[in-house]
């Protein structure tokens, strides 16, 4: 189900929140490191999980141990709260 669509300052909001995160158009994008392809391998499971719970789902890359991650809300046309839960969860695996 698509999410309702974040306002230029709810997504400010978010931002300064998740520092970790940056704006790259309509979509949100964080590079995570690790130490081995397995932790790399076992946060993108962890990250799976969250995702089919959410039912939204990222566009993303592993490169041994690191892991590029964008999101955006297809079906809403930008960034919206479904995006907002995702990053707030995958954030809670730090």
């Amino acid at each position: 189900m698509p999410g309702t669509l974040l306002t230029e300052a709810e997504i400010d909001e978010l931002l300064a929140a998740h520092l970790a995160w940056a704006r790259d158009g309509d979509r949100l994008r964080r590079t995570y490191e690790f130490g081995s392809f397995v932790a790399a391998f076992g946060f993108m499971s962890s990250v799976a999980l969250i995702a089919e719970n959410l039912f939204h789902h990222p566009e993303w890359r592993n490169s041994y141990g690191t892991v590029e991650i964008a999101i955006t809300d297809h079906d809403a046309g930008g960034i919206s709260t479904n995006d907002r839960a995702f990053i707030e969860k995958v954030d809670g695996l730090d």
